[in-house]
């Protein structure tokens, strides 16, 4: 069964919706062509034929477009993790496959997944947590569950701290995300390889890496 994260909308929020929707398709395709500096109110409202006017009915500021189109890819991620329904003996091939959706939404729409995560402090800047409610914290507690569910399960081992494996899983997939991204071929990177694997099959082996190294 898979997250359910919106209620019946009216005609008028449906039509507001829609709008905000259509700014963030927008905002999406000037932070792949400029970055988060090349992104402003007055080059999104040229680029949608919007008032900068209009725009800011919709979010307050630029920070504001910014901080949704990040909650926009972790809403899309949690829409597609399903809750584990099977046996222990399963719960390998559902951890892979948790894996594999991260990836595959994260590659889906790759320049939406590098703004997720744009506007990193400079060291000067105090790191600020995310907020609790935060559809980025909601992401990271559905992977710390998982792994959680695993150690009660008996298929991950016992011994490691759930929080800090779930940061190390994380890492992991985020750095092979941005490797896949920036290298789309990388999978198939080596001369030397007669039959490179394609890029599932290769993403699957990583993922059966790390698994591995939870298992009991």
């Amino acid at each position: 069964m898979k997250t359910a994260l919106k209620t019946e909308l009216s005609p008028a929020e449906r039509r507001r919706d829609r709008t905000r929707k259509t700014i963030l398709m927008s905002a999406e395709r000037l932070f792949a062509r400029e970055g988060e500096a090349g992104l402003s109110i007055r080059k999104l409202a040229d680029d949608i034929d919007y008032s900068p006017a209009a725009i800011y009915k919709y979010f307050e500021s630029k920070q504001d477009l910014v901080d949704a189109l990040k909650e926009a890819f972790f809403e899309l991620l949690l829409s597609e993790m399903e809750e584990f329904v099977g046996a222990p003996d399963e719960y390998i091939d559902y951890a892979h496959d948790f894996l594999m959706t991260y990836v595959r939404t994260a590659l889906s729409k790759p320049h939406h997944y590098a703004a997720a995560f744009a506007g990193l402090p400079d060291e000067k800047t105090p790191i600020k947590p995310p907020s609790e409610g935060s559809l980025k914290v909601q992401a990271f507690i559905k992977l710390r569950g998982m792994v959680k569910q695993g150690v009660e399960l008996g298929v991950f081992r016992a011994d490691m701290d759930v929080s800090q494996t779930a940061k190390s899983i994380w890492a992991a997939m985020h750095g092979f995300v941005n490797l896949m991204a920036h290298v789309p071929h990388f999978h198939a990177i080596l001369a030397y390889e007669t039959s490179p694997p394609g890029r599932d099959f290769f993403t699957s082996q990583h993922i059966k890496f790390i698994l591995r190294g939870l298992a009991t």
